[in-house]
């Protein structure tokens, strides 16, 4: 069975979270959203919502599984017997800062890490800039699902 972690803080979930796990569905025969919970991280929605907004979205999915975690990744993929990390790239940035963290989970694991590149339509959305537009009463029904909208 090929398992897959797409690990993040999910604050929110966003359409390009969305096409990187939809594209990868036909590649895994399961995929676990899993949450990274930092105590020294603020977020702007709690974890329960988070879990839900991303329950909502998938509910019709059972490939998916939605999890918290905390501690390093590359220690829950063992724990949940994982081979795989699936991991978006929006651009040349991401690429360096994720390539960086992928041959370290690779140096303290055998986990391999599966990059794939954000859709054209998808690329410019990131949380953080959703969590801005959404603060400043901007409308963000172009960049999440409608789980977050609810």
């Amino acid at each position: 069975m090929r398992r897959a972690i797409f690990p993040g803080s999910f604050d929110p979930i966003t359409l390009g979270h969305v096409d990187i796990v939809n594209r990868a569905l036909p590649l895994f025969d399961e995929i676990i959203i899993a949450i990274g919970v930092n105590s020294d991280k603020k977020y702007m929605f709690s974890l329960e919502e988070r879990v839900n907004f991303i329950k909502e979205n998938y509910k019709n999915e059972p490939k998916i599984k939605v999890t918290t975690y905390t501690g390093l990744t590359t220690d829950y993929c063992t724990k949940m017997d994982v081979d795989f990390i699936l991991r978006g790239l929006r651009n040349p940035a991401d690429f360096e800062f994720e390539k960086a963290i992928a041959q370290t989970n690779r140096r303290l694991s055998n986990i391999e890490t599966v990059f794939l590149l954000t859709s054209a339509d998808t690329a410019f959305i990131s949380s953080s800039i959703v969590r801005d537009v959404h603060r400043h009463g901007g409308d963000i029904t172009g960049f999440v699902p409608k789980s977050v909208l609810k």
